[in-house]
């Protein structure tokens, strides 16, 4: 009797370790974001930015992989908002998603709103930000995905983690400047600064004494996990007199590969090794803009931090060592880097296709409409800007999210009818392009797929207005890029050059100005998932479309109701 007493005793203790186990290995983190105005003093001046908590950056959240992330958003600011957590799958949970009018209607002031969802096989660096209007700008933070308890990086272990977040500063309320070039049609004006978590750095006015210092000692190795969060530019990042280890990006590990500086289009994420194995001394972090437009204009001033090691003299005013920094339009150096990156394993790519779509993006001219006074059409020779894919420039509903109106067949909010092909077949980036291509037709037009389709998107780049390197990002998806290359994609030339053994996986891909780039998925995550590029300007002028991917058989491969607090429109 004793024996069998024991043996329950046993069991039961085995158990309860197993559910303690489980418990610590998959734990839900619970935080609370008020969105609310601070004053927030930049370039001499102080202004009333929108922040989370009173802080910018907003606050680092900081998880396992399998861990839940329960987010409480409590709107106490005057305008709409909503906070999409980019590169996180949301496997069955779009409505935790967070693009305004796609998956959900806005958070109103007053109100709130808690996404839920649970990160499954991501590690790495991912980050969050505001998804309306252009709140972006200060509302955004980090979210850093360690391994789950227990395990461990495939590549020593850094003696500490140091994210940095780069975005852009205006010295004046981002949401105005947008409204003024919604209402003028002509180009948003450029910020004022450049910003490396939060902070201009010393080439800028009235900012020495609050700039980023990354400390570090001699012989260590930390893992720099940079965001690109600004809104509207690519930049190179580099370290004077120091050389990098790219392990990481966007929350995918890659083959380690050595460089002096990296490129990161607006919304990407790279991880780094450093090592402290120069001189004790003060070394700049440096980014300034890849600018791949000709004739747009651009901020072309440089933010910094300093690298700054503990044994260093500390007194004798001598400047931190300024690295050389790439050319504003060093295509070579931008694509030579995306060039290198490599899956760490071997890639499970779908050899085999259901769906091949090829998608033209590029800007376009819309003429200046006949009740419209000129100074609403103040784009080149009077027209107003606009954008496109595959000759649509995306309309985002008002009344309905696209999510909802698909879950409760809300009819008139959207068509199902987005072309695969574009409509006129052209030398897509050729010098003379017809004029009558620069105006794209307006609407709400998604693409549908079946749930486990097998799906290669080409993503060509026109010459339409101005050639650009456009980054191109897919919502509740990671995809392999394939193959990228400039000109034209002839898919009888260029798909020799696929490589699906070990192609990155990324959620934002940079397509090359004049050129294009192959992705590939399967379609294993039922919902409506956006599809622009993090171009701001861009995404407000209509350089987006969506996937409708329909649900499978059985619950996991169904999408989860919406939760009882989804905001109403």
């Amino acid at each position: 009797m004793e024996i069998i007493k024991s043996f329950f005793c046993f069991i039961s203790f085995a158990v309860l370790l197993l559910f303690t186990s489980m418990a610590e290995a998959n734990r839900a983190h619970h935080h609370e974001f008020i969105i609310q105005a601070t004053k927030v003093k930049r370039l001499c001046e102080t202004h009333n930015s929108i922040t989370v908590n009173g802080m910018f950056p907003g606050p680092q959240l900081v998880i396992n992989n399998g861990d839940t992330l329960v987010v409480k958003v409590i709107n106490r600011a005057r305008y709409n908002v909503t906070i999409h957590w980019h590169g996180v799958r949301q496997m069955r949970t779009g409505w935790a998603d967070g693009p305004e009018f796609v998956t959900q209607c806005p958070i109103r002031p007053g109100s709130s709103y808690t996404y839920r969802f649970t990160i499954q096989g991501q590690e790495g660096t991912l980050w969050w930000h505001a998804h309306s209007s252009w709140l972006r700008a200060t509302v955004y933070g980090s979210l850093l995905i360690l391994p789950p308890a227990g395990s461990s990086y495939p590549f020593p272990n850094p003696h500490r983690n140091v994210p940095l977040l780069l975005g852009e500063w205006w010295d004046g309320n981002p949401v105005d400047v947008l409204r003024e070039a919604t209402r003028t049609g002509a180009a948003p004006n450029i910020s004022d600064a450049y910003t490396i978590n939060g902070q201009p750095g010393d080439l800028y006015k009235c900012s020495s004494q609050d700039t980023t210092i990354v400390p570090i000692s001699v012989g260590e190795t930390i893992l720099l996990r940079v965001i690109n969060a600004a809104l509207n530019q690519p930049l190179f990042f580099t370290v004077a007199n120091h050389k990098f280890t790219v392990v990481g990006a966007d929350a995918s590990y890659l083959k380690p590969f050595t460089t002096n500086a990296i490129v990161l289009g607006p919304g990407q994420t790279t991880d780094v090794l450093i090592t402290g194995d120069q001189p004790p001394n003060h070394y700049y972090m440096a980014a300034r803009a890849y600018q791949s437009a000709q004739n747009a204009p651009f901020g072309n001033t440089t933010t910094t931090a300093i690298l700054q090691y503990k044994s260093a003299p500390c007194c004798g005013g001598a400047k931190p060592i300024m690295p050389l920094l790439p050319a504003y339009n060093d295509t070579n150096t931008a694509t030579r880097f995306s060039q290198s990156f490599r899956s760490l394993k071997r890639a499970e790519v779908p050899p085999e296709l259901d769906e091949n779509l090829f998608i033209t993006i590029g800007l376009g001219l819309n003429n200046c409409p006949k009740n419209f006074r000129s100074r609403r059409c103040q784009g080149p020779n009077g027209t107003r800007f606009t954008a496109s894919m595959n000759n649509v420039s995306f309309a985002l509903p008002s009344n309905y999210s696209l999510l909802q109106a698909h879950h409760h067949s809300i009819p008139g909010v959207f068509t199902t009818d987005f072309p695969a092909r574009p409509p006129v077949k052209f030398d897509y980036t050729g010098s003379n392009i017809s004029r009558s291509l620069y105006q794209p037709v307006r609407g709400t037009k998604l693409y549908k797929l079946k749930y486990g389709s097998r799906v290669q998107i080409v993503l060509q780049d026109t010459g339409i207005v101005t050639p650009e390197n456009h980054p191109i990002h897919l919502h509740g998806y990671d995809f392999y890029i394939v193959a990228e290359g400039f000109g034209n994609f002839n898919p009888k030339k260029d798909t020799a050059k696929f490589n699906l053994e070990d192609p990155p996986l990324r959620n934002t891909v940079g397509v090359p100005v004049n050129g294009w780039a192959v992705i590939r998925f399967v379609a294993d995550n039922p919902g409506v998932w956006i599809m622009h590029c993090h171009l701001d300007a861009h995404i407000s002028w209509g350089l987006a479309m969506a996937f409708l991917v329909e649900n499978g058989s059985g619950l996991l491969e169904t999408m989860e109701e919406p939760p009882a607090d989804l905001p109403v429109c």
